[in-house]
């Protein structure tokens, strides 16, 4: 993909494509950034070539431990000029403010964290959502049981019930 990276046209040819992004392939760091990353061989000038510079900087970053832990890269032979671009993804439907399905999931899963709420003078309320099914257990044998825990339990309300 990219042919002479020892070359100052080699070297634009890199700085134009991580204009916009971050990384040679994707949106992580992967073995086509450590395959160029060793062929360009030095930090070239900021002032000339300032995306590759700032690409250089943030690879020199990891060690090269961290480098070899880095994904595989999709396409081989980045360095060579042997490959070509990258796919673009043909998913271009991008959600960027999330689906109200999302938030409904978040809502819900928080509601399903039993949590403890203040009354007053020290004493807290212990909040549970769960789901009975009638047919296995009725809420009345359950509340039975929570409030049959007299030394931690005063009292048992049901704040909202749905039949199932």
């Amino acid at each position: 993909m990219f042919s002479d990276l020892k070359s100052e046209a080699g070297l634009k040819k890199l700085n134009g494509y991580l204009a916009d992004k971050s990384y040679i392939e994707g949106f992580v760091p992967t073995s086509a950034d450590v395959e160029v990353f060793k062929a360009v061989g030095q930090a070239p000038a900021a002032a000339k070539l300032p995306h590759v510079a700032r690409w250089y900087r943030h690879l020199k970053s990891f060690n090269g431990g961290e480098q070899g832990k880095f994904a595989k890269a999709k396409k081989a032979d980045y360095a060579s000029g042997g490959a070509a671009a990258p796919a673009k993804d043909d998913d271009d439907d991008v959600d960027l403010f999330g689906s109200d399905e999302d938030e409904e999931e978040e809502d819900a899963e928080k509601a399903r964290v039993p949590k403890f709420v203040p009354v007053g003078y020290g004493i807290k309320k212990l909040t549970i959502m769960c789901t009975v099914e009638d047919a296995k257990v009725s809420i009345d044998e359950l509340q039975e049981k929570i409030t049959d825990m007299e030394d931690f339990v005063q009292s048992c309300d049901v704040a909202a019930m749905n039949k199932i």
